[in-house]
């Protein structure tokens, strides 16, 4: 006796079986650079800092030293990817951030290398592609005015009851 199967049955075990496949490895690479950049925003330094390759971490540590305390990192967001092979991907990175005492938000570029290692993606390399200098401990040189600026001077006008006429102005 043959049993028959409805329809639609098959389209949807093809679906369902289609959504259980494995993430490739630009996949994996994507969802790894998400989560990071999402724990370095929050400042979770202690998840950060295993996602980034050991001989890196020194460095990664002094570049993002002033995250939380002098920076304030108001938001991540992953504008790209650039695969190069298998094993090597570009991620790019838009940052809003700020400095905890100019409150001036700006914008910086970030270049992200990561290199898969044994099924793990490992941060490899991190550098400013573009936008404004400081974020990753970049030396920013910051200039104030020349000299100081008197306050300004109005003239006060006085206007006195009996005997002023129309025109009287008096400067202090």
């Amino acid at each position: 006796m043959q049993r028959l199967l409805p329809s639609g049955f098959g389209f949807g075990l093809a679906l369902v079986s289609a959504c259980a496949m494995p993430p490739t490895g630009v996949q994996r690479a994507q969802q790894t650079a998400q989560e990071f950049n999402l724990d370095s925003r929050f400042g979770r330094s202690e998840l950060v800092l295993t996602r980034v390759e050991e001989g890196s971490r020194d460095e990664y540590a002094a570049h993002h030293k002033a995250w939380g305390t002098a920076i304030r990192v108001a938001d991540i967001e992953m504008a790209g990817m650039k695969p190069h092979g298998d094993a090597d991907v570009d991620v790019f990175v838009h940052v809003a951030w700020f400095r905890m005492n100019e409150q001036d938000l700006k914008q910086t570029t970030i270049k992200q290398h990561w290199h898969s290692k044994t099924d793990a993606w490992l941060l490899t390399k991190e550098e400013r592609a573009d936008g404004d200098l400081g974020l990753l401990g970049e030396p920013v040189v910051q200039q104030g005015p020349p000299e100081p600026r008197a306050p300004p001077q109005f003239p006060t006008i006085r206007l006195s009851g009996a005997g002023a006429s129309p025109g009287d102005v008096s400067s202090n």
